[in-house]
């Protein structure tokens, strides 16, 4: 559900492993899908896979496990699309931005809802064409469903780790949209061209320490250290460009308000000052308004 990018990349995977995939979509990418297929763009490799695509929420009755990732401005409205059709033991795996979005969907669904951290760097290059920058692993949170959703995945070449602690994972992500994705928006670069950048480095420390400072202030435990992963996302992904600068790029609204405002927020509720992290959402915020 929500078959852009991301949506994309994965469906590809899993439809690639043999499984019968649906792909939830925009017209214009079904359209392409149904007339040459799925296309898959990687470092390596250029491949089509013929896959079923649809623009309508009924196309996810009788699936067993459905991928939601929408943009999370849209949580809500593309819950309430699929919720008529959604068999009563259905699995929901939320693959978006921000802390909130499992939450915000078990208020709304009455289907078992799994989190996930989504580490991957992808991007549409035109309709029905996914480019793949690099990684491509979760991190989901257990449950009764997720040794078995993650044997799935891992078997369709996607490496998952089931994570005890999904609350301080889904914080870690967050972290690192925050370090990059106002910036990639702003200056509409990639993020290895974005490091090199003069004075960036104290930038990211500045955004890094705001974020940790709310987080412990908010009760989170991160797993790991939190400035080696903002470098691995570089390190791994240098010719991606952030999910936010491709919004802003197609004149679209971005996820800014569940990223760095999100942090402004919660440390506004916590008395943790965020500067860093404002000042990234007001200029997202002004650059969306034109």
């Amino acid at each position: 559900m929500g078959a852009g990018a991301v949506g994309c990349y994965y469906g590809f995977k899993l439809a690639r492993a043999g499984h019968d995939v649906m792909l939830i979509g925009r017209p214009q990418h079904v359209e392409a899908i149904g007339r040459q297929g799925l296309r898959l763009e990687t470092q390596t490799s250029d491949e089509r896979i013929r896959v079923s695509a649809s623009t309508e929420g009924s196309a996810a009755r009788g699936a067993q496990l459905v991928l939601f990732c929408v943009k999370s401005n849209d949580t809500e409205s593309g819950a309430a699309v699929i919720k008529p059709y959604l068999a009563p033991d259905a699995l929901v795996l939320s693959l978006q931005n921000g802390v909130e979005n499992a939450d915000r969907l078990r208020a709304l669904l009455p289907q078992e809802v799994i989190a996930a951290s989504v580490y991957v760097g992808t991007g549409m290059a035109g309709p029905g064409h996914v480019r793949h920058h690099g990684r491509g692993e979760l991190v989901i949170e257990r449950s009764k469903a997720s040794d078995e959703v993650a044997r799935l995945l891992i078997a369709a070449g996607v490496p998952t780790d089931i994570s005890d602690n999904a609350r301080g994972a889904l914080w870690t992500k967050l972290i690192t949209n925050c370090a990059y994705n106002a910036l990639s928006a702003i200056t509409q670069l990639p993020y290895g061209r974005i490091v090199k950048g003069e004075g960036v480095t104290i930038v990211l420390r500045d955004v890094v320490d705001e974020c940790v400072a709310v987080a412990k202030a908010d009760g989170v435990t991160l797993p790991g250290d939190a400035d080696a992963a903002v470098r691995k996302i570089a390190e791994t992904a240098p010719g991606q460009f952030s999910s936010t600068a491709q919004d802003l790029a197609r004149g679209k609204r971005s996820e800014i308000d569940h990223l760095n405002g999100f942090i402004v927020r919660r440390g506004e509720a916590l008395g943790i000052a965020t500067p860093a992290n404002r000042l990234l959402r007001a200029i997202v915020k002004l650059i969306e308004s034109r």
